[in-house]
This record gives structure tokens, sequence and C-alpha cells, in this order.
């Protein structure tokens, strides 16, 4: 290595040295500092009066302290007072949630009750109005005698139109006329 470079290394290390140990010298003084900050002597107030010593206060200032302490009191009270309101909000809140889902798992429980209800009711329907278009029309005719006319028409109006055809063709006359009355009206009724 030639002795420039030698020099200029030596410079560089003697720099390094130098910023190290000004940074030990600020760490100490640091300490210094702060153990003296904690060692400062009491004021002479604080050594007559004694630690936690309480000032005299003139009237107004101790009327006014006294005021607002009473309004932190009463401020602090309504505070609580709606902590508990907010708390019993939340609670009804969460019952009120609660007996919504259940209402609305009981309002489905119902719809699918009534659709299975009507499917039944409507599967009956089909399955008497069969029986009824395949008994023999003189028998169907004798059965629907006895029926009410809007009964017996809602069957007829249900049926295939020769089974229905053949049934009323068995029927007397005032019975034949009876249900086409009532069957027209519900056909009026429909339009």
């Amino acid at each position: 290595m030639s002795g420039a470079r030698r020099r200029r290394a030596r410079g560089t290390l003697t720099a390094i040295a130098a910023l190290l140990l000004a940074s030990a010298v600020v760490r100490v003084g640091d300490g210094v500092g702060q153990a003296m900050a904690r060692s400062t002597p009491r004021t002479p107030v604080e050594e007559f009066a004694g630690p936690g010593a309480r000032c005299e206060q003139p009237a107004d200032i101790q009327a006014l302290l006294d005021a607002l302490k009473d309004r932190e009191a009463r401020l602090l009270s309504r505070e609580s007072a709606l902590e508990d309101r907010m708390l019993a909000l939340d609670i009804a809140d969460e019952q009120i949630t609660l007996r919504l889902s259940a209402l609305q798992e009981a309002e489905e429980s119902l719809r699918h009750t009534l659709a299975i209800a009507e499917t039944a009711a409507e599967d009956d329907l089909d399955r008497l109005t069969r029986v009824y278009e395949t008994m023999k029309p003189k028998q169907a005719a004798a059965l629907f005698e006895q029926m009410d006319a809007r009964f017996a028409a809602g069957f007829l109006a249900r049926m295939r139109p020769d089974a229905a055809a053949a049934i009323m063709a068995g029927l007397s006359p005032e019975a034949a006329h009876m249900f086409s009355v009532v069957l027209a009206g519900r056909n009026a009724e429909s339009e």
C-alpha cells in the first residue's frame, strides 16, 4: 500500500474513533442530567407547608370550584344513567332481533304447512273427481242429487266434459238446471 493510502486510512480510523468517543460522552452526560433532575431539593413553600398541604383559596374561587365539582358529579351521574339506558336499549334490540327471527322462522314454517295443506286438499279433490268420473253415470247422478248445488257444480266443473255430460244427463231436470245456473254464475264471476 502506498503512503498516501495509509494516511487516508489512518485519518478515517481517527475520525471514526472520535465519533465513538463523542457518542460515549453524550450518553454519560445525558445520564448525569437525569440524575441531577431527580435529586432537586424541595422549594421553600413545600418545606414549610409539608408535602400534600393545601393552600387556602379565596371564597369566590372556592365557590367556583365547589360549583364545578357539583356539576361534574351531576354530569357523571347523567353519563352513568345514559350508559344504563344504552345497555338496556342494546338488550332490547337483541331481544327484538331474536323475536323477529323467530317470527320469520314461524312464518316460513306456516307457509310451508299451508302449501302442503293446499296441495293435499287439491290432491284430494282431484282424486275424488276421478272417482266420480269413473263411476257409472246413473250412480254418480244419484249422489249429485243429494249434494249442495255449489258443491256438486264444483266437481262437475273439474271433470272431463264427456263424464260431466253423462252425469248431467242422469240428473233430474231441476237439479241439472240448478247446477247449470251455478256453473254459469261461476264462469261469469271469473270473467
